[in-house]
């Protein structure tokens, strides 16, 4: 008779811390880690998303701005920090770039990392200086074949997406191009509109006031489909180049051995915020849009960049050391 009641509280108890870390989280304040400055896009979406949450929570969500090394510091301190929901990190594509980029990385982008849901995806705009005597991605590559070594694009810096997204644009179009890094896309977008150079892949807020205004002229966007910001401007792949596609995007992360039920928690609650009519209205305004995943399809998804941009890095022999 007494083992007949023993079992049945024993199997309840087992499934006490479980169920109890999902129905008392958060029971104190949580941090997201933003390995960057303060005032871009990824501080400014992590704060977007973390004053909602505090709302709904109860609990205050505090930004924890962690730039340096190349967004290496702030990251190696999630993936150091205790997997209980209350370290959260937003990461972006250079979280899947960096470990091919630097010979020295102290975390693996996966194994270290639970992912919790993707952000938002944005896409980058190509834009010419107007003296580039072309109105389209084909008459682009038409042109660089015709004069090569004669094209240059900026970028915000070695290593960056919109420095990878012309790497690939190079490859897979067959053409050469000067590389000229910056630091940062302020100064890279004011010598293509000087003519310094020649062209560059910018994000939406540099470049489409520029495009607007005839400083600029824009030919396409990375992206494997048409943004909401600019539905008339073609897509690179659509204009001459097949298969093209690059996304910027933003994922919320947390340590590795998240347990499922707070990881769940964590996951519908962002995904809630994120689906918002106000918040959705805020990213689109940003040139961006909401994506929500399960953690399994963000973590397959920050995994499947890991192995292309890696690709794409040893091919072209980029290095940041």
């Amino acid at each position: 008779m007494h083992r007949l009641i023993v079992l049945p509280l024993i199997a309840a108890l087992v499934h006490v811390p479980m169920s109890y870390g999902a129905e008392t989280f958060p029971a104190r304040p949580v941090r997201i880690i933003v390995p960057f400055a303060p005032g871009g896009g990824t501080d400014l979406t992590a704060r977007i998303v973390g004053q909602r949450l505090a709302e709904q929570w109860g609990q205050p969500v505090i930004m924890e701005n962690r730039p340096g090394a190349g967004t290496m510091l702030g990251t190696e301190l999630t993936a150091k920090s205790a997997p209980d929901g209350y370290t959260l990190m937003i990461a972006s594509a250079s979280h899947a770039i960096n470990p091919s980029l630097y010979r020295k990385v102290n975390y693996d982008p996966l194994r270290d990392f639970t992912a919790i849901t993707m952000a938002i995806s944005f896409p980058f705009v190509l834009a010419v200086n107007p003296t580039v005597p072309v109105q389209s991605v084909k008459e682009l590559v038409a042109y660089a074949k015709a004069n090569p070594e004669k094209l240059s694009y900026a970028s915000s810096g070695t290593g960056a997406t919109n420095h990878l997204a012309g790497e690939l644009f190079k490859s897979m179009a067959g053409i050469n191009m000067l590389h000229v890094p910056y630091k940062g896309g302020g100064p890279a977008m004011n010598d293509v509109i000087g003519g310094q150079v020649q062209m560059l892949f910018g994000t939406v807020l540099e470049t489409m006031p520029q495009v607007r205004a005839g400083k600029l002229k824009g030919l396409a966007v990375s992206s494997g489909k048409r943004a909401a910001f600019a539905p008339d401007l073609r897509t690179a792949a659509e204009d001459g180049l097949p298969g093209y596609d690059v996304t910027g995007w933003y994922a919320f992360l947390a340590p590795a051995g998240l347990s499922r039920p707070v990881l769940a928690k964590i996951n519908h609650d962002m995904s809630t915020i994120l689906a918002s009519p106000a918040v959705k209205e805020r990213l689109l305004s940003m040139g961006a849009e909401p994506w929500l995943t399960s953690p399994e399809k963000a973590q397959e998804f920050i995994g499947a960049e890991v192995v292309r941009w890696g690709k794409l890095i040893r091919e072209a022999r980029i290095t940041a050391d």
